[in-house]
């Protein structure tokens, strides 16, 4: 796993945005996306936008696939996350909106739902990098604590917290959905690469607990040290819990030019 810690959020979304653009390039034109909602990516994916605009990256024939959608929302309900997804990433990057897939939270057979979501990821050849975020306990997609490390994706309840975490979307608490259709830990795991992005003092304990703890069913996120290309980019509040900030910091000053993505950057 590598760690590494930036100034600010403004400086995290740039990092990530370069090493999005260097996992594309390597991939050739037709990349395959995976993408987070929340608030922890929306300056990343504002980053890659700006590099769309410029003309330094393509993404036109690339595809996507969603972590995660609600289960109970009518078809178009604004907050989900295929309406999410259309205004933050898909119409902001010039996505074709034919090759941006999300769970199919809205299916009668939520099982066969899930089932087709696995084929298609695997008919899409896998995912080149998959964009993470992380809940305060330490979810990652939807999967909370105690999910099996080698989950795939399935109909998921939602903890209180992670529903209260995600009320100020909506009208209130009450609205928010109970249950959820995720990717799972081993549907994650499977992408060839994995970026985290988190910002702020909020998600400095999970950070640390992903980063530093035990692997763990109670910290899902923690099953990212298993994994042979990840890269977990975060602000100094995010990292303020951190016992080896420093290290990480000397590292990737220290780091070889050419394992170095800042260069993607216009």
């Amino acid at each position: 796993m590598e760690v590494i810690i930036c100034a600010d959020a403004t400086e995290a979304a740039r990092l990530a945005a370069g090493k999005v653009a260097r996992v594309c390039r390597d991939a050739g034109p037709e990349p395959v996306l995976g993408v987070a909602t929340g608030s922890s990516p929306l300056k990343l994916y504002a980053e890659l936008t700006r590099l769309v605009e410029a003309g330094v990256l393509d993404l036109s024939r690339a595809s996507a696939f969603a972590l995660d959608e609600y289960v109970g929302l009518p078809p178009g309900h604004p907050e989900s996350y295929a309406e999410v997804i259309r205004r933050t990433v898909t119409e902001p990057l010039g996505l074709d909106q034919s090759r941006v897939h999300t769970p199919d939270g809205f299916a009668t057979d939520i099982h066969a739902a899930a089932s087709a979501y696995e084929a298609a990821i695997r008919a899409a050849g896998g995912i080149d990098i998959q964009i993470l975020g992380i809940g305060a306990n330490g979810h990652i997609g939807f999967n909370e604590p105690t999910s099996s490390l080698a989950s795939r994706t399935r109909i998921k309840s939602l903890a209180p917290r992670t529903r209260a975490d995600n009320a100020r979307f909506f009208g209130s608490p009450d609205e928010v959905p109970l249950h959820c259709l995720t990717q799972g830990l081993g549907t994650i795991m499977d992408a060839h690469a994995l970026l985290l992005i988190a910002q702020g003092e909020a998600k400095a304990a999970a950070i640390a607990a992903v980063v530093e703890g035990p692997l763990t069913a109670l910290v899902p996120g923690s099953v990212l040290q298993a994994h042979q290309h990840a890269t977990v980019i975060i602000d100094e509040a995010a990292a303020s819990e951190l016992r080896l900030a420093d290290y990480y910091r000397w590292t990737y000053a220290n780091k070889p030019a050419w394992q170095r993505f800042d260069g993607e950057l216009a």
